[in-house]
């Protein structure tokens, strides 16, 4: 045992109600760079899902086809109007249920998504729903002008959509997506209801089996969505400021 070890190792001796075990038990420790390994992964996996869907829905709220816009409306009343854990338990026990299945050992049926694939997919899509919005208004602000000019040299609707319209509209979209992707992050914690193993969750059971770790662990798991969410908003707003074009966004 370290030094460093050491301290926390006596300062539970001294204050049990303080115990960080995690930082000098090397089991617990594992299970918590395991946990904060999974809320990073499904942070970065669903914010790229999530601005993937944004776009395109945008896109589509455009499309000459009136059945296309009916969908993706549909799709974004859907997922905006119902609360994101109620949508987790829906993909996770009811839709999981028509999942198929394969036996890896010729016994146990397992799911070909797991409680981590349903995840990643019930929460892309729900901010992913926002993102549709997000964009739109930023689609709407570009001036139509803007637009027949690109028509005027032989841009199709795709062309005028990737090369003029979106590159601007995203530099106004940046503050609300911002604030869109912070709540995603913090909303992965959600997970913990379908036993993805995620910080909350291995956070929930160290306490659950050493009682003393209980403020340790929430005060640990308090400081680590401050620094997650700090880090994302930092970079965030970096990108905010080098990509700005004056006329459009802040």
């Amino acid at each position: 045992m370290n030094g460093f070890q050491q301290y926390f190792y006596d300062l539970a001796q001294e204050y049990p109600r303080w115990n960080f075990i995690f930082f000098y038990d090397p089991t617990q420790s594992d299970r918590v760079i395991q946990g904060l390994w999974m809320t990073l992964e499904l942070s970065v996996i669903c914010v790229i899902l999530s601005v993937v869907i944004g776009i395109l829905g945008a896109w589509l709220q455009g499309a000459p086809s009136k059945t296309v816009r009916i969908i993706v409306q549909g799709y974004i009343q859907f997922f905006r109007n119902t609360p994101p854990l109620v949508q987790l338990l829906f993909f996770y026990f009811a839709l999981g249920q028509f999942t198929p299945t394969y036996s890896p050992d010729g016994w146990l049926e397992v799911p070909i998504i797991s409680n981590v694939g349903w995840a990643i997919i019930s929460l892309s899509f729900f901010a992913g729903a926002f993102n549709v919005e997000i964009f739109r208004a930023g689609i709407e602000s570009v001036p139509e002008s803007t637009q027949e000019a690109a028509e005027a040299l032989c841009m199709n609707r795709a062309q005028i959509f990737r090369y003029v319209v979106f590159p601007l509209a995203f530099r106004v979209s940046l503050p609300a997506l911002n604030n869109n992707l912070v709540n995603l992050v913090k909303t992965t914690t959600q997970a913990l209801a379908i036993a993805v193993p995620e910080l909350l969750y291995q956070m929930i059971s160290i306490y659950n089996d050493y009682s003393t770790a209980q403020y340790a662990c929430m005060l640990v798991l308090f400081v680590a969505y401050i620094v997650l969410v700090g880090i994302l908003v930092f970079g965030m707003n970096h990108w905010e400021r080098k990509i700005k074009v004056p006329g459009y966004g802040n």
